[in-house]
């Protein structure tokens, strides 16, 4: 894994949607010795408070530069995120876990990583960062890592930099086979603000998480393993 040497800057591209697993894998980016610039996309999601959480954890971690892209995934939809479909309630974690569910935005990895290693190759950076995980529910295609094994080899024949020899692209998912209460325990060792991050899909007034969809279901089960309380619910506790 490349890291920053002794006087040297080396950027990476770190993909930042607001929630549990963007914001730990950005922690990791800065901990192994990386200059970060944070990619956040406003692509139609009906959870789009997240980027006021991907505001407030870019500030709060200091990167190099934050940029919130525009893509309007609405206008094909095919997902609870981006249609209007009803996004799961209260289901249990074999229910999760049969087949690929339907907030499975479609292709949604590889745009956005495509923006990111368009980027990468602006900033002459080698490394992206993405929170993906298949270890304590997925269900996503492009969450897998033969996934995006086969990403990182396209990619590299895919800019100009790489086809001169500027740039050997390697995408780290450090979270890839953690489970969630893992990620969490990482986060915390790292000193991340939990407090500060969104994870609902189908987030009420000021940002309020549901509680029932699958990721908030996911979110309460890894801190509960962790054995630690989510700071989350105790800022909106307090907003009472």
């Amino acid at each position: 894994m490349r890291k920053k040497t002794a006087g040297t800057m080396t950027k990476a591209v770190v993909l930042l949607s607001g929630g549990l697993d963007s914001t730990t894998t950005l922690a990791i980016a800065k901990a192994e010795g990386f200059t970060p610039y944070a990619l956040s996309f406003r692509y139609g999601q009906r959870h789009a408070v997240e980027l006021e959480s991907a505001v407030r954890v870019a500030q709060a971690m200091g990167v190099a530069e934050h940029v919130i892209a525009d893509i309007d995934l609405r206008r094909f939809g095919g997902s609870a995120l981006t249609a209007d479909l009803p996004v799961p309630k209260a289901r249990s974690l074999d229910e999760m876990g049969a087949g690929i569910p339907v907030t499975y935005v479609p292709a949604r990895n590889t745009v956005f990583l495509s923006f990111a290693l368009a980027w990468a190759e602006v900033l002459g950076a080698s490394d992206l960062f993405i929170g993906v995980n298949a270890l304590d529910y997925s269900g996503y295609p492009d969450c897998r890592p033969e996934y995006l094994a086969a990403y990182e080899r396209m990619a590299n024949l895919a800019t100009a930099a790489g086809v001169e020899g500027r740039q050997q692209l390697r995408i780290h998912a450090p979270l890839m086979q953690l489970t969630k209460a893992g990620i969490i325990r990482w986060g915390l060792a790292l000193g991340v603000d939990y407090a500060l991050t969104s994870s609902c899909y189908d987030p009420g007034a000021a940002g309020r998480p549901c509680g029932q969809c699958d990721s908030c279901l996911l979110r309460a089960r890894g801190f509960a393993e962790a054995g630690v309380a989510d700071p989350l619910l105790a800022r909106f506790a307090e907003a009472v």
